[in-house]
């Protein structure tokens, strides 16, 4: 686990305990390819030394597969989820140029009324969107957000080539199904809320609204998300050149913005000055992090 993961967590922690909430840990291990032998363990590990506490047992995406296509059935079902037999090359190259920081090119819709004829591959399944899928929702720390999703995104997939969920739909379901109310995470992922609150709304129409909160990232020196290759930065790492919890949890919070003096603490001391208008808005590198010396 890196810095980044750590700092999110610590303020998803922080939300839940100074509103007398709970926190459920769930690793979203969907994507089985790249699961790592003994990472949730030592996620585990890395969390407690922190004093980073969870309330009742972790869940694991890889246990829900039922529920998943229990789901998706549903979904086509009302005549929302159609086959899709397009590569990401041939997606790309009928699409129109995306900008920096999109999630990819919208999805044209070539297998929207019918699949091509020569189609020899196993398909995706995509949402069918429609032109009235606006959604608008107000984050506790960007403030309101808005998306057609049939004009931003397009019909997007929930269950991928080789079988595996994607994340939009997965999410949804656990947090229906382990009745989320709040969920904080890190701001790259803000681009998604539109997607799963549409998800949501088709899956349980009567289920309350969930409430985000988004939290700038904690960025590479040279300005990209923390990463596994980030060796450096993990909690591993740290606790064996000496670098004590509190001290860690002591940094973290001062770049978030509410321990402006970055003094060794424990997590359980930042909760009565835990306030949502106090974080900081803007990311921030590790660089200014101290990370070549002892925190």
């Amino acid at each position: 686990m890196h810095l980044g993961i750590a700092r999110t967590f610590l303020a998803a922690w922080l939300d839940a305990r100074a509103h007398a909430g709970e926190v459920r840990l769930r690793f979203e291990d969907i994507d089985r390819p790249r699961n790592i032998p003994g990472a949730i363990d030592a996620m585990q590990r890395d969390l407690e030394w922190l004093g980073l506490t969870w309330d009742g047992a972790p869940t694991r995406q890889t246990d829900r597969a039922e529920r998943y296509v229990a789901v998706l059935e549903t979904l086509a079902a009302s005549g929302r989820v159609y086959p899709c037999f397009c590569s990401r090359r041939e997606i790309a190259l009928a699409s129109a140029p995306h900008g920096p920081g999109d999630d990819g090119p919208r999805y044209p819709g070539t297998c929207r009324d019918q699949a091509p004829p020569t189609a020899h591959r196993a398909p995706s399944l995509r949402l069918r969107t429609h032109p009235h899928d606006r959604v608008t929702h107000h984050d506790r720390l960007l403030k309101d957000a808005s998306q057609d999703v049939f004009q931003a995104v397009g019909d997007f997939v929930l269950r991928r080539a080789d079988g595996l969920f994607a994340y939009q739909l997965a999410v949804t379901i656990d947090d229906l199904d382990g009745q989320i109310t709040d969920v904080v995470r890190g701001a790259d992922l803000l681009g998604s809320t539109a997607r799963q609150i549409l998800l949501r709304t088709l899956i349980a129409p009567d289920a309350p609204p969930l409430k985000t909160l988004h939290v700038p990232l904690l960025l590479s020196p040279d300005g990209r998300r923390l990463a596994k290759r980030d060796r450096d930065t993990t909690i591993h790492a740290l606790r064996n050149r000496g670098v004590s919890a509190e001290a860690i949890v002591g940094r973290l919070a001062q770049t978030l913005g509410i321990h402006p003096t970055g003094d060794p603490t424990t997590a359980g001391a930042l909760i009565s000055v835990w306030q949502v208008d106090r974080l900081s808005t803007d990311p921030v590198g590790v660089s200014e992090f101290g990370l070549t010396h002892r925190i």
